[in-house]
């Protein structure tokens, strides 16, 4: 009979429980201390108004637009057409036949509600944790391109193409993210939008220049475990490659790239954590993201304490996830 895969867990050392029993401890002694520093200073804990951050039911309101009388309803299924007539204009609303707040013959003002209904709608944390999760994957992808041929090029022997890739990556990786932002949204950003009002063509959202200066960030950083990890696979396979007859390109992508994906993973997944992170800086030009809309809430509701846990909670199950995410990925390229 085979040992049950708790076996492990039960036989071990009493010292092991010991510990076990301390780290828990410590955990409920720095909750505690929370708590009863919040008493302290009267403090009162609502934890039963954040669930409304995250979805509440909205009343979705459908209201007139002139004065006048309700001339008819016609119902049309579930549906129904509203027409109201004015002293020189009409209007007609559609709407579901349950909705309906009117009668035939009413008299009707600018502003009055001819139908109305419940509808659960997102609430400004879940908004901004969509925004975050988006804002990142889209920075990653973009990272990812920029790292992979920026750290090809740092290795380039064409001179033009190396010393780029350097200057790059060290501008990039010598400045905080904060003055790269405040340069593609305050520096770049006006002199872009200018130069599109010029021709009448669109602007740029701030949202896209948060994205441009999270990707060029994390693409410095990308390359250099890039580079790090073409360089780490030995000579002698790009030499056997190529005196099998594969040119410098092929080698590359057939040889000596997958088996540097198998190094570079692990500092990838911590690379782009921190990127998730990172993310919380976008807030400052006006994107609300998770980080902004937290700090929203807790300016309309005074609610920090419950609010900025939940914050770091959310940030916690982003970062987890992406982690759990690439950790079985690398044991996927290990075990192929």
């Amino acid at each position: 009979m085979e040992p049950s895969s708790n076996s492990g867990f039960f036989n071990k050392s009493r010292s092991y429980y010991l510990w076990a029993v301390v780290f828990f401890l410590i955990i409920f002694a720095i909750l505690y201390s929370i708590y009863y520093s919040t008493l302290k200073i009267d403090y009162v804990w609502r934890w039963y108004r954040v669930p409304q951050y995250f979805a509440y039911l909205d009343q979705v309101e459908t209201k007139a637009e002139i004065d006048g009388a309700v001339v008819s309803i016609s119902k049309k299924g579930e549906e129904a057409i509203i027409l109201i007539k004015g002293y020189d204009e009409t209007a007609s609303y559609t709407v579901l036949s349950k909705n309906i707040t009117v009668a035939e013959g009413d008299s009707i003002y600018p502003g009055d509600t001819l139908a109305s209904y419940e509808k659960w709608k997102p609430g400004i944390l879940m908004q901004g944790l969509w925004l975050t999760l988006k804002v990142s994957l889209i920075a990653i992808i973009f990272g990812i391109f920029i790292g992979l041929f920026t750290g090809l090029a740092r290795i380039s022997s064409n001179p033009a193409l190396k010393w780029s890739a350097i200057t790059y990556i060290e501008i990039i990786r010598g400045s905080p993210l904060l003055v790269q932002i405040f340069i593609w949204y305050f520096v770049l950003g006006t002199l872009i939008n200018s130069l599109l009002a010029v021709k009448d063509l669109f602007q740029i959202p701030p949202l896209w220049f948060g994205v441009a200066s999270l990707a060029t960030f994390t693409g410095a950083y990308v390359a250099e475990i890039v580079r790090a990890g073409i360089q780490s696979i030995h000579r002698g396979q790009t030499e056997a490659s190529r005196s099998l007859g594969m040119t410098y390109a092929q080698s590359m992508v057939h040889v000596i790239l997958p088996q540097a994906l198998r190094r570079i993973i692990p500092p990838l997944a911590g690379q782009f954590i921190s990127l998730i992170k990172d993310s919380s800086l976008l807030g400052i030009i006006a994107i609300r993201e998770l980080t902004k809309a937290t700090r929203e809430i807790v300016t309309a509701s005074l609610q920090p304490f419950e609010l900025w846990f939940v914050c770091a909670i959310l940030y916690l199950v982003l970062t987890f996830t992406l982690s759990m995410l690439l950790q079985y990925m690398e044991r996927r390229t290990l075990a192929s």
